[in-house]
């Protein structure tokens, strides 16, 4: 068995709890490094800044979805990302879906993307995902049977649905 499927192999999910908030303001801030290494910040500057929009984005997703989950990724009992979901009646929402650098690129948000398309075509849903147009991700996301179906600003919906 090759070492990626030996990783898929152990990819699980589970709830996010209180001890998981210093790891999911990691996780955020892996995706936001890019664009912060622009800027000269003064010591403790940049940590403070990621905290509070983690903070903002965190409570601006719980709100607008009540009903989603939002749960740890976890390869091999390690905390890799989250995946955050808002199950809807006739879609399945993908609000985030984040990885650490360490973990991309194995495999896993493909894995994680296919098991949610596997759940929409059971049960007759779309799945469905905004994403930045210039994030890379997208490029998955097209590889998988996504379309975009909208754009604003900086972000793009886009869609799958099942064959």
């Amino acid at each position: 068995m090759s070492n990626a499927a030996s990783i898929l192999g152990h990819v699980v999910l589970r709830p996010t709890t209180d001890r998981d908030r210093d790891f999911l303001v990691r996780v955020y801030g892996s995706t936001r490094d890019e664009e912060l290494s622009q800027v000269a910040w003064a010591e403790g500057q940049r940590e403070a800044f990621v905290r509070m929009q983690f903070d903002a984005q965190d409570a601006q997703y719980r709100q607008h979805n009540p009903s989603g989950t939002f749960d740890v990724i976890e390869v091999g009992g390690r905390p890799a990302g989250r995946l955050y979901v808002d199950r809807r009646p006739d879609d399945i929402r993908i609000v985030d879906i984040s990885l650490v650098p360490e973990f991309r690129g194995a495999g896993i948000g493909e894995l994680l993307l296919v098991r949610l398309q596997d759940e929409a075509a059971a049960s007759g849903r779309t799945v469905s995902i905004h994403v930045e147009i210039h994030n890379r991700a997208a490029q998955l996301y097209t590889r998988l049977g996504f379309v975009a179906v909208a754009e604003g600003g900086v972000y793009r919906r886009m869609e799958w649905r099942a064959p």
